[in-house]
């Protein structure tokens, strides 16, 4: 029996990402994932369309390019969002920002200004005025441009200033620029009163559900309650640990294409932050949950009626610290618990866990239930980590997203069955029904794998995984831990990385595995085959195929050509010819069995 040990520390090796405004794609997505619409800063504030219901705008109309090629600068893309409203009388003409030595404009006041509404009155402020050096760089850089009392003028030089700098332009009524500007601030002014009224608000529910000491599940239930949507927690490779919301929203969620056939969210194809709502993806975010330099998986946040804004994202983030905290508080919690339950499971296997009526009275005090008919399961990731390049932070990393991925997968179909992940491998104890035979055990095993394995990616390692016979005691878990040891073992020999394998499937194999030493499996592969023992001709794999084929239809001639798909003739001319190169192999059966044997020994890996 291999060693086996406690469970590691809760550690993982991704480190969160620099916060920004903009989406950004999370450090292991790959290249596709990365969006290629321009980068954007997405601020809260009006658009031109929520401009036009102001009264003193009402009626007015818009004109000209979202964005173009005036200036000396590209405009920032996507539609203009306004925070700010100015006039524009001969005081700004006189140092207008983007003149030429005007103060903070090297500093970030451009960037600024591109938010900032400018209103004429063209009776006070000619065209001529604004194509000015300084003016038109300002201009270029505005939001929009409101003309107002525009029915008594010509608007054909407005708007061709408007298609010269590339900044859309409002020709209003008979409104005044100074009334559209004090409008304007005031509904800025309504609208920060209310993002503030809605922070405090979801203030009061963080707070709420730290002083509660709620979980996961309180919290995600009282963003989704607040969101008007899903809300969900998923580890670092996307499998969901908790979601809440109404049953047609978390339908409407997992259908999209951001999850994968078996629910695990694509994370290495998802940006975190705040989303350009010119991608499509802006009615749902995702942030990161982290606690000091540990990354404990991602908050997500899915809506079907609107686009979520920055201060939604924003909410995300101050509630994932609490979610990192809930986390935190269930590890130490959970690793508390593992370490009993890890040293109980490990004594079982060994067969020091007691009589069989005290090991069921302890795994039922720890919350399993062993007193029924169980397989037992081992899963072993296919990469060795006693020979990789890796960490061993890493590779505890790897391991321990290995067997929460194992936990969660089987919690959700059995409750109470063992499953503890080691430092080689994870091992389960599966129900079986009574009646179950092997093909029904690995169908239902296979179903586990399934969900542990999902589309790949998030980070994930290939595995196999070996099955155990079935056993009515306790007391015979010690042989059936060592069965399904056997089985992954020989069943990666067999079938490569990600096989799964029943121990009744091993046949020869399970005593040809028994032999320490493969040099002299392959001396008597080599002696037994002779050149077939190689693929340095072609033609050597088929005869070996039509020999193998021969010797399990008991050299039944017809019946190895109609399998082959071979004439009957040309079996035997290839069966002379085997008899050439190996010996009298139809007439002699113990030079038969040989050759099986050998067969057996060429068709494992690693030999």
């Amino acid at each position: 029996m291999v060693n086996v040990a406690n469970d590691p520390a809760v550690r993982d090796a991704e480190l969160p990402a620099a916060r920004t405004t903009a989406a950004s794609p999370s450090p292991s997505a790959s290249s596709a994932a990365a969006s290629s619409l321009p980068t954007r800063e997405l601020v809260a504030g009006l658009t031109l369309e929520r401009l036009l219901e102001l009264p003193s705008l009402a009626g007015a109309t818009v004109h000209g390019p979202s964005s173009g090629p005036g200036g000396d600068a590209p405009r920032p893309p996507g539609p203009p969002v306004v925070t700010r409203a100015c006039l524009v009388d001969d005081a700004w003409l006189l140092a207008p920002p983007g003149a030429a030595g005007h103060a903070g404009y090297a500093s970030g006041a451009r960037r600024r200004a591109g938010h900032q509404l400018l209103c004429v009155d063209p009776q006070a402020v000619s065209p001529r005025r604004l194509r000015e050096p300084g003016a038109a760089a300002a201009l270029h850089d505005a939001a929009a441009v409101v003309v107002t009392r525009a029915g008594g003028t010509d608007p054909s030089a407005w708007l061709a200033l408007g298609e010269q700098t590339g900044t859309p332009v409002l020709l209003a009524g008979a409104a005044t620029a100074e009334r559209v500007v004090t409008e304007v601030l005031g509904a800025l002014l309504d609208q920060q009163a209310a993002i503030l009224e809605r922070v405090d608000e979801a203030h009061q529910i963080l707070v709420g559900v730290v002083l509660a000491g709620g979980g996961l599940q309180d919290l995600c239930q009282r963003l989704a309650g607040f969101l008007g949507g899903a809300t969900m927690v998923t580890t670092t490779d996307g499998r969901v640990v908790t979601s809440a919301g109404a049953e047609a929203d978390l339908a409407a969620a997992m259908a999209l294409d951001c999850f994968d056939r078996t629910g695990r969210l694509i994370t290495e194809h998802e940006p975190v932050g705040t989303r350009d709502p010119r991608g499509g993806t802006a009615r749902r975010a995702l942030v990161r949950i982290v606690a000091g330099q540990l990354d404990h998986g991602l908050l997500c946040a899915f809506v079907v009626d609107r686009d979520l804004t920055a201060d939604d994202v924003h909410l995300l983030e101050r509630a994932a610290t609490v979610a990192a905290l809930a986390i935190t508080k269930e590890q130490a919690v959970s690793a508390v618990e593992g370490k009993y339950r890890a040293e109980f499971l490990r004594d079982a296997l060994s067969g020091r866990a007691g009589t069989p009526a005290d090991a069921v009275a302890h795994a039922s005090a720890l919350g399993w239930d062993i007193d029924r008919r169980l397989v037992v399961v081992v899963a072993e990731t296919d990469e060795d980590d006693s020979r990789t390049t890796r960490t061993p932070e890493e590779v505890a990393s790897l391991q321990q997203r290995f067997a929460r991925a194992w936990i969660q997968a089987v919690g959700v179909r059995d409750p109470l069955a063992p499953v503890v992940g080691f430092s080689q491998e994870v091992v389960a104890l599966h129900a079986v029904p009574a009646d179950a035979d092997t093909e029904a055990v690995m169908r239902a095993v296979g179903d586990v794998v399934r969900v542990v394995r999902g589309d790949g990616g998030g980070g994930r390692r290939t595995f196999s995984t070996g099955v155990s016979r079935p056993i009515d005691s306790v007391a015979d878990l010690p042989a059936a831990y060592e069965e399904a040891l056997s089985a992954v073992s020989v069943g990666r020999q067999l079938h490569g990385a990600s096989a799964l394998t029943h121990f009744d499937g091993l046949g020869i194999f399970r005593l040809l595995s028994l032999i320490p030493d493969s040099a002299d499996l392959r001396r008597f592969v080599e002696e037994s085959l002779g050149p077939l023992a190689s693929d340095d001709v072609p033609e050597h794999a088929d005869l070996r195929q039509t020999l193998s084929v021969l010797i399990d239809t008991n050299m039944n001639v017809a019946e190895t050509a109609r399998i082959l798909f071979f004439h009957y003739n040309t079996l035997r001319y290839r069966i002379a010819k085997l008899e050439r190169m190996l010996g009298p192999f139809t007439s002699d059966p113990q030079l038969r069995l040989k050759l099986a044997l050998a067969l057996k020994v060429h068709q494992m890996r690693g030999i």
